[in-house]
């Protein structure tokens, strides 16, 4: 959780949250948490348990890359018109 929180302060296109699952317990039957941390990213990636830094930056770039986090990305901004002088 410290990774995704460093990450979520270095880059304005990342959040991080902290859930308490005994506080939640909804959340923890949706995400079916069975130990802690439970990593979910965009819903799309997600784990169990501590991971060295190299394989959760592996699994935050794979859940960038699907088609759930693409729909969910914010549009690019159009690129101004150019007026004729």
């Amino acid at each position: 959780m410290r990774l995704a929180q460093h990450m979520a302060i270095a880059s304005p296109h990342i959040t991080a949250q902290c859930i308490d699952a005994n506080e939640f317990p909804e959340l923890s039957q949706r995400y079916q948490v069975m130990a802690v941390p439970k990593i979910v990213i965009n819903d799309a990636v997600e784990f169990e348990g501590a991971l060295p830094e190299r394989d959760f930056l592996a699994a935050v770039l794979r859940a960038a890359s699907t088609p759930a986090a693409e729909a969910a990305a914010p549009a690019e901004p159009a690129p101004a018109a150019e007026k004729d002088a």
